[in-house]
């Protein structure tokens, strides 16, 4: 069982800042992709952004492009989502997942975190 363990979230004001944070063992060895998730109450669970663990290529969802970075440090098998110009609308419960194949689509990934709750409000 791959154990992915996430940090990071809180409540930020409208137009903050958050940097979440995303740890595996596994990450050095077969798991080629990490995905950031979120899911909003009463809505489906959406891919944010994904980074490939062996050249570092990206993907994020429209709605972030600009304003939220993923990253990654492969020495400390950790990723990063680091969130800027945060909106209210951002709010939900964030996941890290990982899996064989650079995707967005939360049905490609096999092994998730716990999730991290993220609030924007005023």
């Amino acid at each position: 069982q791959v154990q992915l363990v996430e940090s990071g979230g809180g409540l930020v004001q409208p137009g903050g800042s958050l940097r979440l944070a995303c740890e595996s063992p596994r990450f050095a060895l077969d798991l080629v992709a990490v995905g950031w998730f979120r899911q909003a109450p009463g809505k489906e669970r959406e891919g944010v952004s994904c980074i490939s663990m062996d050249d570092g290529s990206t993907y994020y969802t429209d709605s972030v492009k600009g304003r939220f970075t993923i990253s990654k440090d492969n020495g400390k098998n950790r990723v990063y989502l680091q969130m800027n110009s945060l909106k209210p609308e951002d709010t939900a419960v964030y996941y890290c997942a990982a899996t064989g194949k650079l995707s967005l689509d939360p049905f490609e990934y096999d092994y998730w975190g716990q999730g991290t709750q993220v609030t924007v409000s005023s």
